[in-house]
């Protein structure tokens, strides 16, 4: 029966995935869409800090390069497929992170929050002085966005708001499908000792640094996945997008939906999203309800929506 109610629950959600535009509108769509990239980036924040232990208070580095990374590809290379630039903002992520590897991986704790909100104001404060490069307070907005093509079988317009819902899905979808993957593999549970248990890690002969290096490159390529989709779906990228109310972002989250499970961030972000819907209607104050929102969760349901539900069903 259960597998049963499963098979008819992932039904519906495929289904309503697929005509969620034709139901809702284009205003619920790119609601939608809001929601479904930042919970990707959350996802990705959440292998440092709920999988491996490593609290960042600059993850938006990477949610920003990736942006920047699609951004100066399409405006510079003509003629550059749409799936290649995404794979630019990917791969400018990830080498942003092999870059800051061997200074980051040998911390940890306050340390490495701390090294990672300086190295993220850095980034913000780069990306408002090189103008030249980024565009600076105004970012980089209006570059080309080439259809999705494969020569001699198809070519279907981006520029569509419909058929840019169906692409970000996809990129997206498979993104947390990897991540999901990721986690579920023998090295996922070697990431969780190290969270754990740091020493018997070591003990047990695993190299620790090298792996935290794995994952960290691979949390920021999909966080740089998340930022690139973004500077697609609003045809800019500007200085905000490294900000510390960016990197806060996913921290919340993951907090709200429940902080080691994998689901939790997406979860966290569903309902932050809907809350920042309800709230805008009613007041300006918005980080002022998140905020206590936020603390009578950590103070009365500290593991979070995941936390909850599972308290439930064991009651």
């Amino acid at each position: 029966m259960n597998i049963k109610l499963k098979w008819l629950c992932g039904g519906g959600i495929l289904f309503l995935l697929l005509f969620y535009p034709k139901l809702f509108g284009i205003y619920y769509t790119n609601l939608f869409l809001t929601f479904a990239i930042f919970a990707v980036y959350s996802v990705s924040f959440n292998l440092l800090l709920g999988f491996t232990g490593l609290f960042s208070f600059g993850h938006a580095m990477f949610f920003g390069v990736g942006g920047y990374g699609t951004a100066l590809a399409l405006k510079h290379i003509s003629g550059l497929p749409l799936l290649a630039a995404v794979f630019a903002g990917m791969l400018a992520a990830a080498v942003f992170a092999l870059i800051l590897c061997p200074i980051v991986i040998r911390v940890s704790g306050a340390a490495f929050a701390m090294l990672h909100l300086a190295f993220g104001q850095l980034m913000f404060v780069m990306a408002l002085k090189l103008r030249g490069l980024t565009g600076g307070e105004d970012g980089i907005g209006g570059f080309p966005l080439p259809p999705l093509s494969l020569p001699g079988l198809f070519s279907i317009d981006m520029k569509s708001p419909e058929n840019f819902y169906y692409f970000a899905l996809l990129i997206l979808g498979v993104s947390l499908g990897i991540m999901w993957f990721f986690v579920k593999t023998p090295f996922g549970q070697v990431i969780v000792g190290i969270r754990d248990n740091v020493k018997r890690v070591e003990y047990l002969g695993y190299q620790v640094p090298q792996s935290k290096a794995v994952v960290y490159t691979v949390s920021a390529a999909f966080a740089g996945v998340a930022g690139s989709i973004f500077a697609l779906f609003q045809n800019l990228i500007s200085a905000s997008a490294l900000g510390i109310l960016t990197s806060f972002a996913p921290i919340v989250n993951t907090l709200v939906g429940g902080m080691g499970s994998f689901f939790g961030p997406i979860w966290g972000s569903a309902i932050m999203e809907v809350l920042l819907e309800i709230t805008t209607r009613y007041t300006e104050r918005v980080e002022l309800v998140q905020g206590l929102i936020l603390i009578l969760i950590i103070m009365f349901f500290p593991r979070g929506f995941i936390g909850l539900i599972q308290l439930l069903k064991q009651r």
